[in-house]
């Protein structure tokens, strides 16, 4: 597939994490990409990314959302399960690169308005006072030393009471 945009590899991988269990909507899309990447490109080049993708027959609509094709379900899973994000990115870039451009499958066009909406809603959630589980707790990188007061071996036996 040729050329492959920056925010290609970030909307297949974002669309796929946020189409576990059925069609994701674009506002789901959206915070997934935003929870890969940690910030989100512009809208005009995510657009650019839904009708490059789309038109190579790696992502569909379904419905009111966005859906892998079996072609994208199956280059999804030929990428490593382990790495950070940017190692996912970059073999997920490569496999896009040596991906054989189609050019036959409908267009989906998603607007800039229509992504700007989206981020707007998922900013807006993630302002909000909801619990988010994903992140982790303030403290976890400061316990892999042992607690104060805690003793570093065996404290010796009682004495027996004479009788």
């Amino acid at each position: 597939m040729y050329p492959i945009h920056d925010a290609d590899p970030l909307l297949l991988l974002a669309t796929t994490l946020a189409a576990k269990r059925g069609p994701a909507a674009l506002a789901g899309v959206v915070a997934a990409a935003e929870l890969v990447a940690g910030s989100l490109p512009s809208g005009q080049r995510l657009a650019e990314s839904f009708a490059s993708l789309s038109r190579n027959g790696l992502i569909r609509a379904a419905g009111d959302g966005f859906a892998l094709t079996p072609a994208g379900e199956r280059l999804m899973a030929e990428q490593p399960k382990k790495g950070t994000s940017d190692q996912r990115l970059f073999h997920l870039r490569e496999a896009l690169a040596a991906f054989p451009a189609k050019g036959a499958e409908a267009e989906i066009v998603v607007t800039t308005a229509a992504l700007a909406k989206a981020m707007a809603a998922h900013e807006a959630g993630a302002a909000g006072s909801g619990k988010n589980l994903l992140v982790p707790k303030p403290g976890e990188a400061d316990r892999s030393q042992a607690r104060p007061g805690q003793r570093q071996r065996k404290p010796l036996p009682a004495r027996k009471r004479k009788i």
